[in-house]
């Protein structure tokens, strides 16, 4: 295969997604882009019995195994040291890529400025959407929300089933970090918010791109669209912003969830009234509510920074050079570097 323009990577952990993960496999087979090859690299993380069967029956695509700590932050770190791609795709296993998906949104690269893109992540309801389900809080599975750009627009950070950033910019800054994002089915996030924000903070000038036209599909199992579930998720997420909070500072770390709270959910809570659906004005209450008590909860636990945060003190990185041959910044990227080759028989760098 000619060397790839664009690295994709998806992250599986479940024998039980095989169905999602053949078919998000096949529509990133069906992609291309305008100025090489796509490299597909599948992660599996910690699951043995599944990682034999994606080397037995998923063709065209590298298959590695999560060396470092088990849940979706490692898994994806393992991908990008796996893949060759200037540019690094990430897609949910439980998603499937529109077409002209991977196209458009590696050709926000071509601007030199543009440090990460990303798209829309569009709900595949397996039962319906729930009427009471408020479209503001579609980020509780995974989707885009109301309150996002509707036209391509610079955010502050990418949904995590659909964004893409520059390998050079993930290397330097250390990837994802450890202690952040869900382990199994544990409904905590969060990692590519933390993620965008400390290469901002890296990369002054650096653009990140949201783009509505880049659009996956994201299947909600009737398990996910369930009261019981949009309460966890939301306790879970209100956790998560507290240790981005932590790390990044409350003014960085929640600008953006400041505007949804006081301008689209109340402006949510009123389109429900007007509209004679209460149940939906309530969920945005209710919803609203509990991401506040998980926030003050993460807030007010006691415990350390995570293992992967730089003892305070410390210098800060030096901020990497767009189109300088980037140096791994950790030491999980040269232990999975260092896997990946031997697995593939290549040898190592010299």
């Amino acid at each position: 295969m000619n060397a790839p323009a664009v690295s994709v990577v998806v992250c599986t952990y479940t024998e039980q997604r095989w169905d999602d993960l053949v078919a998000a496999v096949a529509s990133v087979g069906r992609q291309s882009v305008r100025d090489g090859a796509v490299e597909l690299i599948v992660v599996v993380d910690h699951a043995p019995a599944l990682e034999a069967r994606v080397r037995h029956n998923v063709s065209g695509a590298r298959v590695v195994a999560n060396p470092g700590a088990r849940g979706l932050s490692a898994a994806r770190n393992a991908g990008v040291a796996a893949a060759s791609g200037p540019v690094l795709a990430f897609l949910d296993d439980d998603c499937v890529a529109a077409p002209g998906w991977l196209e458009r949104l590696a050709g926000h690269f071509a601007a030199p400025d543009v440090v990460a893109a990303g798209g829309a992540v569009v709900p595949r309801w397996d039962a319906g959407r729930p009427a009471w389900f408020p479209t503001e809080f579609d980020w509780v599975v995974g989707c885009g929300y109301r309150g996002l750009p509707t036209a391509t627009a610079e955010v502050r950070n990418l949904i995590g089933a659909n964004m893409a950033f520059r390998r050079q910019v993930l290397e330097a800054v250390g990837g994802f970090r450890d202690g952040l994002g869900r382990v199994g089915r544990v409904p905590l996030g969060c990692e590519e918010t933390e993620l965008c924000l400390r290469i901002g903070a890296a990369v002054p000038g650096g653009r990140v791109v949201y783009d509505p036209g880049s659009v996956v599909m994201h299947r909600v199992p009737a398990a996910r669209a369930t009261p019981r579930y949009f309460a966890a998720r939301c306790w879970g997420e209100g956790l998560s912003k507290a240790t981005v909070a932590r790390l990044a500072g409350s003014r960085r770390g929640l600008a953006a969830e400041r505007r949804h709270v006081f301008r689209t959910l109340p402006a949510g809570a009123v389109r429900a009234l007007v509209g004679r659906a209460p149940s939906r004005a309530v969920a945005i209450a209710v919803g609203l509510a509990i991401t506040t008590l998980g926030y003050a909860r993460g807030r007010a636990a006691p415990g350390a920074r995570p293992a992967s945060e730089p003892p305070r003190g410390a210098a800060p990185p030096a901020p990497p050079v767009l189109g300088a041959r980037p140096r791994f910044a950790r030491p999980v990227y040269r232990r999975a570097r260092s896997a990946a080759r031997a697995r593939s028989g290549r040898p190592p760098p010299s």
